[in-house]
């Protein structure tokens, strides 16, 4: 049975004994996967793989990615796996039978890519990153730029009302406004095997409170993994210490039978 969450910051999630009728939702940058220094530098281990392979069978298919990536690069990253996915932020939308719906334009962005990249080009460590439905300049070698990034990228986008902006770590995402985290997990929560169960979604960034602010609507347990106080302010009711800690958290929840076992020894 899934407990009640916390009125006050997040607690810790380690204690959370899991519930077969959960639907695990997974963010993967920075919550599944360290952070690099490039986007392309993320690397996914055997240990993540089996541990994702445990859960989709415990939890009866029910474990979804929900990321900034493609789908297309998630499969990269996690190959052989190809799970059921959300690609950015819910523009791109994969189901459990592998069908793929599409939300947003490329072309809604056309004029917007020649000046990112430029921006980019005006400093080195900045990367600039084109997804095809959305955009994203990189900053993360390059901190100190954040600022005029922010500045530059505001002036840009002003005059086009239909698209947001995503501020995350060290990163601003430019997109088209048909979905965030929390719509995509709302769309896999009305379609199998998702439907019907309690709805756990794990994050670690601002991208991740409209998911948070989903699961705690739908009654469900969100999960910030926490990066030494990071986010400072965030709707998840539980916390999980860093990629590590989510991981292990993760490959524990894999196992019931051990799980149980664990909490019946004295």
């Amino acid at each position: 049975m899934t407990p009640s969450p916390p009125n006050n910051a997040p607690n810790t999630a380690t204690a959370l004994a899991p519930d077969p009728n959960w639907a695990v939702f997974l963010d993967v940058d920075g919550t599944l996967l360290h952070l690099a220094r490039t986007p392309d530098a993320v690397h996914c281990g055997t240990g993540v793989l089996n541990t994702l392979a445990r859960l989709s069978k415990t939890f009866g298919g029910a474990v979804a990615l929900i990321s900034g990536r493609t789908i297309e690069n998630l499969d990269q990253l996690f190959a052989p796996l190809r799970l059921p996915s959300a690609g950015l932020h819910g523009l791109e939308h994969r189901d459990a039978d592998g069908h793929i719906t599409l939300l947003g334009e490329a072309q809604a962005l056309e004029h917007l890519r020649a000046p990112l990249h430029a921006l980019a080009e005006s400093h080195e460590g900045l990367i600039f990153e084109d997804k095809g439905r959305a955009l994203a300049l990189h900053f993360r070698q390059s901190p100190e730029e954040a600022p005029r990034i922010a500045n530059e990228i505001a002036k840009l986008t002003a005059a086009s009302p239909d698209l947001i902006l995503i501020h995350g770590k060290m990163v601003i995402e430019i997109k088209p406004r048909h979905a965030d985290k929390g719509s995509a997990l709302r769309a896999f929560m009305a379609e199998a095997p998702f439907a019907g169960r309690v709805p756990v979604f794990l994050g670690d960034d601002t991208t991740d409170e409209d998911g948070f602010a989903a699961v705690n609507a739908l009654g469900g347990v969100s999960i910030h993994v926490d990066h030494e106080g990071a986010l400072k302010q965030t709707a998840a009711s539980y916390r999980l210490s860093g990629v590590d800690g989510a991981l292990q958290w993760l490959s524990r929840i894999a196992d019931p039978a051990e799980t149980a076992l664990e909490e019946r020894m004295p």
